[in-house]
């Protein structure tokens, strides 16, 4: 008897990603605290509420009965779509999962718990690298690409910068834990610094970006100052914003 599974019969496979994903960290607990401060947020940078997936850390609240149904609605209202909750009590991760969300330890718990680990899967390799100070980790290897990075593809660079030697088109989305730097017009979507580092930046020869990112923060192609449009610009994450300007 064969065990070979006949490929049409497979209706899905499990793969490891590396997605972008914003967290929203709550500092209050108070729904409508959190209401006013998006209705704000919502009136700087609409074109970023766009059913944008987010995750909500909890992790600095000490609330054993969080208002996390109201709270999901309050994110809902401005058009974001809480997935999952990181952090928080028993209570907390049973309400997420009522909720239908998923649920992350806090950080520093998901940390141990990969370094008491033997395993050496991708992801808790990617997480004992968050774990090494700077002054620890290794040297970051710098990923080459040659060619145009076309809509719907994606490169990433997992450990350091990435060099796009060509045009990255819109659709299309390059990543790196280090810096991007794009040799010909970035129509599509940049995400530098995707482990958290504040220092990398993007740079490009022509800037028309759908979207830009470092280290979590975000820029859509509605908020670029059109002068920089068509233009060699670089974008890096200064006071607490992502600063673009012209690459000198």
């Amino acid at each position: 008897m064969s065990l070979n599974v006949d490929s049409a019969a497979v209706a899905f496979t499990f793969k490891g990603g590396m997605l972008p994903m914003t967290v929203m960290e709550l500092s209050s607990a108070d729904p409508e605290q959190i209401r006013q401060q998006l209705a704000g947020k919502f009136s700087q940078s609409p074109a970023f509420f766009q059913h944008t997936p987010v995750v909500l850390s909890v992790e600095k609240l000490d609330e054993p009965h969080l208002a996390l149904e109201r709270i999901c609605a309050v994110c809902r209202d401005h058009k974001l779509l809480p997935v999952a909750v990181r952090g928080g009590t028993e209570p907390v991760r049973q309400s997420a999962w009522a909720l239908g969300l998923g649920w992350f330890p806090p950080v520093a718990e998901g940390r141990a718990r990969v370094l008491e680990s033997v395993s050496n899967s991708p992801v808790q390799e990617v997480a004992r690298e968050e774990e090494l100070s700077e002054a620890e980790a290794p040297s970051l290897a710098t990923r080459l690409y040659r060619g145009t990075v076309r809509s719907g593809q994606q490169v990433s660079a997992a450990d350091g910068d990435l060099v796009v030697i060509g045009a990255v088109n819109a659709g299309a989305e390059v990543l790196a834990a280090g810096s991007i730097h794009v040799y010909g017009a970035l129509r599509g979507r940049a995400l530098a610094g995707i482990h958290g580092n504040t220092q990398a930046g993007i740079y490009c020869r022509e800037l028309e970006a759908e979207l830009l990112s470092v280290a979590g923060n975000y820029k859509r192609s509605e908020d670029i100052d059109a002068q920089l449009l068509g233009t060699p610009a670089e974008v890096h994450f200064t006071k607490e914003q992502l600063e673009i300007k012209p690459l000198s």
